[in-house]
């Protein structure tokens, strides 16, 4: 698949429970909002950023950057990306193939995740795709804020989980991740544009609901999410503290 047919769009939102304001925080002299676009402009040629809020937008066309202003009434990215994706080929006069969702508080995502997930899509069967990582330790796999994924043998997601899946009934459950090649998912989709359109229309789902995970939705729903491993390390930013320690890690 053709670069030119592929968008990267960053939905960014000012309003946050945990971090007001946090696509503008300052990372070494940048604006959160810039380092995310940076590093994804270095994967991809199109990138926009999708906000609601004029702060933002301002912060964006400072740096150079390509923004679209969307509505403040999404309930998740992927409702922001569509309208943003929609109104980016009406603005541009031309279409998009593939849309790639890239979260705005990742500042330090890798390029080489955005060129792993682009490539999933060098198949016409792909409908929507997604990352995930090995799990290394008994703390992430009980973390109820790192889902979990189970794959089928064509790495097709088969479901997602903030419990542990699966459940070793062997093993003690401290020594699970020691008998079982457990992954985490990385919050990263791909999505065919036609595809987008469609989940957008999707009523939430029951097994969303209990999860708390809007990907379970496109699943019941009858949608493939091709998945791909990846070693990178993905680091996002929810709170301040989360700032300050990925600072004092020395990551810039």
């Amino acid at each position: 698949m053709k670069q030119e047919s592929i968008i990267g769009i960053i939905p960014a939102r000012y309003a946050s429970t945990r971090f007001p304001g946090k696509p503008l925080a300052d990372i070494g002299g940048k604006p959160m909002i810039q380092r995310v676009y940076e590093q994804a402009s270095k994967a991809l040629t199109n990138v926009y950023v999708a906000t609601d809020d004029q702060r933002i937008s301002k912060a964006v066309t400072h740096f150079g950057g390509k923004v679209i202003m969307t509505s403040p009434d999404h309930q998740s990215g992927t409702d922001r990306c569509t309208e943003a994706l929609n109104l980016i080929e009406m603005e541009e006069k031309r279409s998009f193939d593939v849309v790639i969702n890239i979260q705005g508080d990742e500042p330090f995502i890798e390029p080489d995740l955005l060129v792993t997930l682009a490539g999933c899509f060098m198949s016409s069967m792909t409908e929507i795709a997604t990352l995930v990582k090995p799990l290394k330790s008994a703390e992430d796999l009980w973390d109820a804020n790192k889902p979990k994924v189970i794959m089928n043998p064509k790495y097709e997601a088969l479901y997602f989980s903030r419990s542990p899946i699966p459940f070793l009934r062997q093993h003690p459950k401290e020594e699970w991740h020691l008998h079982h090649t457990y992954f985490l998912h990385i919050g990263l989709y791909g999505y065919r544009s036609d595809i987008l359109r469609e989940i957008t229309n999707l009523k939430p789902s029951a097994l969303e609901m209990a999860e708390s995970l809007e990907q379970l939705r496109w699943l019941e729903n009858n949608y493939k999410i091709s998945v791909r491993p990846t070693t990178h390390e993905s680091v996002g930013i929810d709170t301040p503290e989360d700032l300050e320690r990925v600072i004092r890690s020395g990551l810039l």
